[in-house]
């Protein structure tokens, strides 16, 4: 695993958990207003982290953690994943994977070795306009339409998650998205913040008003968990 950032104490990547938060380094997307961006573009150039020391850490810490949250980058991009989460599962510890839902047959493979316990997947844009936030040409999202799939009929807890821009995202492309994800277990909402790592640095978000409008048009889906994570 190539492992270039570790959160050693976090009580926000895992729901209701107390986790740890390890971050892969590589991503097969770029998207433009990713918060993580040295971790996509620059991971070459980053010192990793040996899995001795993450290893050594999450011992000590076994005892107050409840969880380890893997996200990245991309975290199915790495061939080791399962293996390293077998290590975490056998200290005792949850494990929350983060992912773009580009690898469905890692997520499927994870699910089936019961080495999951909750996972998150990013839903970037209605399908018509994937492209337009993966800046990938001509992707076909095949791939991702089967990693919804898979999540949906799984039976651990999970969610999925857009990041929204006003530049990037129309209110009405929720309409599109919501009904690509009916009956979901939830879905929320992130607005976009500015930070030093952000990849181009020319967004925006929504207000809350318009936020309560993207809701009540979601909320006609069926989806159980339907919310906008730190508003300000």
């Amino acid at each position: 695993m190539r492992i270039v950032g570790l959160m050693k104490t976090t009580l926000l990547d895992y729901p209701d958990k107390v986790a740890s938060t390890i971050f892969t380094g590589g991503c097969n997307f770029r998207c433009p207003y990713c918060h993580n961006g040295d971790l996509v573009l620059d991971f070459a150039n980053m010192e990793p982290y040996s899995e001795e020391e993450i290893f050594e850490h999450l011992n000590k810490r076994k005892n107050t953690l409840n969880g380890v949250c893997i996200t990245g980058g991309e975290p199915t991009l790495q061939a080791d994943l399962p293996e390293f989460i077998k290590k975490v599962k056998d200290l005792g510890l949850l494990v929350k994977l983060d992912s773009n839902g580009t690898n469905p047959d890692m997520i499927r493979r994870l699910l089936d070795d019961k080495l999951l316990d909750y996972i998150a997947m990013d839903i970037k844009h209605c399908k018509e306009r994937y492209n337009e936030v993966a800046c990938m040409k001509n992707y076909n999202i095949k791939p991702i339409e089967e990693s919804v799939n898979i999540i949906m009929n799984s039976d651990i807890d999970y969610e999925f998650r857009t990041t929204v821009t006003r530049e990037l995202h129309d209110i009405n492309d929720f309409a599109k998205i919501g009904e690509w994800i009916a009956g979901a277990k939830a879905y929320y909402l992130q607005p976009y913040k500015e930070s030093e790592q952000v990849i181009s640095k020319i967004f925006s978000t929504y207000s809350s008003e318009e936020f309560d409008e993207i809701i009540n048009i979601l909320n006609n889906y069926n989806i159980e968990n339907v919310g906008v994570r730190a508003l300000d």
